[in-house]
């Protein structure tokens, strides 16, 4: 059986990200003195809150693909690119909280790592589609 340990650590080391975002989402709900439900109010709050629901909605492209260039291509260049995408996330949100200006290049570098999964993985699909049978 193939083993993916780099991209089971990179799909864990993304959610624990994730649950980062989430926990900053609450300390500025605090800080603010706005208490869920409401999500609007303040614009440290609207940053904090906007900046973890994108990379909410990236998640559904993201693992995906990560999980599909890992099976159809390569572990460790997946985990690599996964990696990648971890580390934009977080340059993103970083920048959004402090500035929505601030908020491109860490959109850059994700929307990169995951194009290049997302089109390594379908690529490398339809090859396989429509690739002659192996003799």
């Amino acid at each position: 059986m193939q083993s993916y340990l780099y991209t089971s650590l990179v799909t864990l080391i993304a959610s624990l990200a994730c649950f980062w975002m989430a926990t900053q989402v609450a300390r500025t709900h605090t800080r603010t003195g706005i208490l869920a439900p409401t999500m609007t109010g303040h614009p440290d709050l609207d940053r904090a809150v906007r900046g973890h629901a994108n990379t909410v909605e990236w998640m559904p492209i993201f693992l995906p693909s990560l999980w599909l260039f890992a099976i159809y291509w390569n572990d460790k260049v997946a985990a690599l690119a996964g990696a990648v995408w971890i580390v934009g996330r977080i340059v993103y949100f970083l920048g959004y909280r402090a500035d929505p200006k601030k908020r491109f290049p860490g959109f850059f570098i994700q929307a990169m790592a995951a194009a290049f999964l997302l089109l390594g993985a379908l690529g490398r699909v339809v090859y396989l589609l429509v690739a002659p049978p192996a003799a």
